[in-house]
């Protein structure tokens, strides 16, 4: 029954969010906002309300470990897994806007996290901070947009395929139907999801932040997962990469904000998740800086490199649930040793790229 109740959960939980991404998709275009804004809120936004949906849940339901590790862990899968599987499939175009302003900015609020995650507790005063940067972003996010020429906005709005090419979703009445019933969605799918997961938790053994961490960090993830693969095989422009990186950052600013901000007694976060996994999620996102800067794209051996740090991680969670006598080798040997040779070999290549470019006319 729990397993039925999961994957039930998991329907919901896509469906409410492609409806949700539709209606907003074309309401906000309707209301003459520009595409650009919609591709880097709303649809990215909108791939997130899974995760927001899980987290708040889990937060007043008390099970505030789901909620922590289901961003930490969707952050980490986001860019190891997504970005890794899309590369293998074809080499994917990243634009500089991402590498100058959107990657900077994802690195910033991870390194932000970790820094107020620190005290063991992510507050209500840390939740408001973080929340409160995720509106300063859109606000900024709308002024750079009218600094856009037409022909990129027009560019964008083609990619997001959100311009309105069919008569049925046109009219406004059922734009706001289409938003509604996608919440509805969300908030019964994110209930189901839950509590199966809490129950798998209790029958399997493992703690709740393994679990938020893996099983519903995934499965939160399923709209980025389609958004990706989907952009990626259409060879629509950056579209794939642009949805990863937005959605990390809203689950850093806008997730974690509301849910420390309304969690009755904030996001406690314990020793493990700050020694390990917050710096694991930090290094994924630094480690976009030189794969993104090398070509501007991301080529199909550093799509492999980033999928297989996505198993060796999935493998260390696992041997940590065990409680496996590996454990405390395997994590030493992934921080100490393969993630800093990793660090180093990519910021050759980034270093060859620019004397490449600087020696070119």
């Amino acid at each position: 029954m729990m397993l039925l109740l999961f994957f039930l959960g998991l329907a919901a939980l896509v469906a409410g969010a492609q409806v949700l991404v539709r209606g907003a998709s074309k309401l906000a275009l309707s209301l003459g906002i520009s595409p650009l804004v919609v591709g880097l809120t709303v649809v990215a936004f909108g791939t997130s309300a899974p995760e927001l949906a899980v987290s708040l849940r889990s937060s007043f339901a008390g099970q505030v470990d789901i909620a922590l590790g289901n961003v930490v862990g969707s952050n980490i899968f986001n860019v190891l897994f997504i970005l890794g599987v899309s590369a293998l499939i074809t080499p994917l175009v990243v634009a500089p806007q991402l590498i100058r302003q959107e990657v900077p900015i994802m690195v910033g609020a991870s390194l932000l996290l970790l820094a107020l995650a620190l005290d063991g507790r992510i507050g209500r005063l840390d939740g408001a901070l973080l929340f409160g940067l995720l509106l300063a972003y859109t606000v900024f996010l709308v002024r750079q947009s009218r600094r856009e020429s037409r022909a990129t906005q027009e560019g964008y709005g083609e990619e997001l395929g959100a311009k309105v090419t069919s008569d049925w979703d046109r009219h406004c009445s059922v734009q706001l139907l289409l938003i509604v019933s996608g919440l509805a969605l969300l908030v019964v799918g994110a209930g189901w999801l839950v509590d199966a997961a809490v129950s798998f938790a209790r029958i399997l053994g493992l703690s709740e932040m393994v679990i938020g961490l893996t099983i519903v960090a995934i499965g939160t993830s399923l709209p980025e997962v389609a958004t990706s693969l989907v952009a990626t095989l259409r060879g629509e422009r950056d579209i794939a990469v642009g949805n990863v990186i937005g959605s990390n950052t809203f689950n850093l600013l806008g997730v974690l904000g509301l849910s420390g901000l309304l969690a009755p007694a904030g996001l406690p976060v314990s020793a493990a998740v700050i020694v390990f996994d917050l710096p694991v999620m930090i290094a994924v996102a630094l480690a976009c800086l030189p794969i993104f800067f090398s070509g501007h794209l991301i080529a199909r051996w550093e799509g492999a490199l980033f999928l297989a740090y996505y198993v060796a991680y999935a493998a260390y969670l696992l041997l940590a649930a065990q409680q496996h006598a590996a454990t405390a080798v395997y994590g030493s040997v992934m921080l100490g040793f393969a993630l800093p040779l990793t660090a180093v070999t990519l910021s050759v290549v980034a270093w060859r790229e620019w004397r490449a470019r600087q020696g070119s006319p």
